[in-house]
């Protein structure tokens, strides 16, 4: 077990050296966040995810720049030993540099947070150098990018064919040699992830890129099993909390119904000489 009091950036560069797996969920809210907390998850990412799984959007395309700090707020509250990671949502760094430093400035000042993600490779290198130079931590986002979901046509595997693949490969250096303390690799062919690890010295943190990446992160709801509609081929449940919340639901309304909730022992006397006083 680590004997680590808080996860920074330099913690993080020496496990890239010592070639340690570094773990990574979302988290939106302060419970969630003291839970993983205590468990000792490396990272917690507050995903601009929040929109599909907390507001019930069909993309994350609609989430906002208050949104994201409104729940990094709260997820900074609840983790103390985590490195914190908040996602910039989408028109929030690809207009200007300039733009992107305001944001991720704004983003930090008023979470707490000790780093921001970013979707994009080389085309947001501009605002990726202006950000670090600002001195903000950045964590890249490379391969199925969300955020981009409208121009790759859908929600494919990506770096599939020579040309991409060489893309994928070229971004992840360029990013890594720019001083970004990260990359997460979404949806990449797990030989691929591996020959992209091997050749960047920033970690790199896989969701759906295979075993050869040096991190691993998930979205906390679908690792919990509560949500049902769809469930990512690279997503293994390590609980199946919706069964267990809905059985609880049922057991208290059934309670309730019956009036053997609340009982004597949840509820609060009054004398009965008091009592009698009362008209």
């Amino acid at each position: 077990m680590d004997m680590i009091k808080k996860v920074t950036t330099a913690v993080l560069k020496e496990w890239r050296k010592e070639n340690r797996p570094i773990t990574m969920l979302t988290a939106y809210d302060y419970g969630m966040a003291r839970l993983l907390d205590e468990a000792e998850i490396d990272m917690i990412l507050v995903g601009d995810s929040l929109g599909n799984v907390v507001l019930g959007y069909d993309s994350t395309l609609p989430v906002t720049m208050e949104d994201m700090i409104h729940h990094g707020k709260a997820v900074c509250r609840g983790a103390k030993r985590a490195f914190v990671v908040v996602d910039m949502p989408f028109m929030s760094y690809q207009v200007c540099a300039e733009e992107a430093v305001r944001n991720a400035g704004r983003i930090m000042k008023e979470t707490g947070a000790q780093g921001v993600k970013v979707e994009g490779g080389q085309a947001i290198l501009p605002a990726v150098k202006k950000i670090i130079a600002a001195g903000i931590p950045v964590v890249a986002h490379l391969g199925l990018t969300p955020q981009s979901v409208n121009q790759l046509g859908g929600f494919k595997v990506q770096g599939k064919d020579e040309e991409t693949a060489q893309q994928l490969i070229n971004d992840a250096k360029a990013l890594s040699d720019a001083g970004v303390i990260a990359i997460t690799l979404e949806c990449v062919p797990k030989d691929l992830a591996q020959k992209i690890t091997e050749q960047v010295t920033a970690p790199t943190i896989g969701i759906g890129a295979g075993n050869g990446c040096l991190g691993q992160v998930l979205v906390v709801n679908d690792m919990l099993g509560m949500q049902s509609d769809f469930v990512p081929k690279f997503v293994e449940k390590y609980a199946d909390l919706k069964t267990v919340i809905i059985d609880a639901a049922k057991q208290y309304k059934e309670a309730v119904i019956k009036r053997e909730f609340p009982a004597k022992q949840h509820s609060f006397e009054i004398s009965a000489e008091v009592l009698e006083k009362l008209y």
